[in-house]
């Protein structure tokens, strides 16, 4: 099994028929959900699955499907349209893992038929273990360089 950072390649096409809107105050909900090593996610994932999903080993602070993402609206800079996220944090948390899911809870079903789409896959670059303590997912630089979302 394998994590590879990638953005999934059905997202590339939902795009172009409208599925996804960033919009930050009445675009779709995303979520971000955590994935242990056994996972098997890439480019090719075309959708949110509990399977192999971390959980909690003591508290309460990751629950299945993962968190709500803050989104930072959609802009350009340059001849380069970007979106970003506020970074993701799990309190109190008891877990390990190995990379991430961002998915969309609520596309426009209008030209596409599944549910939680996949948007990006990240991959943390080994396990990250948290007992007891904060377990964050930074995003980077929310511009034309490093947004983690970048249409050049």
């Amino acid at each position: 099994m394998a994590i590879t950072q990638a953005m999934a390649t059905t997202f590339k096409k939902e795009l172009l028929l409208g599925a996804h809107d960033f919009d930050l105050s009445s675009g779709d909900a995303m979520k971000i959900a955590l994935y242990s090593s056994t996972a098997s996610l890439d480019a090719t994932t075309t959708a949110y699955a509990s399977t192999n999903e971390v959980t909690n080993t003591a508290g309460t602070a990751y629950t299945a499907g993962g968190l709500a993402l803050t989104k930072v609206d959609p802009t350009t800079s340059g001849t380069t349209a970007y979106v970003d996220f506020a970074d993701a944090t799990w309190a109190t948390a008891s877990f390990t893992a190995r990379g991430a899911l961002i998915y969309n809870t609520a596309p426009n079903t209008t030209s596409i038929s599944l549910t939680n789409p996949a948007i990006i896959v990240l991959d943390f670059g080994g396990d990250k273990a948290v007992s007891v303590g904060t377990f964050t997912v930074q995003f980077p630089t929310a511009d034309a360089t490093d947004a983690i979302i970048r249409i050049a």
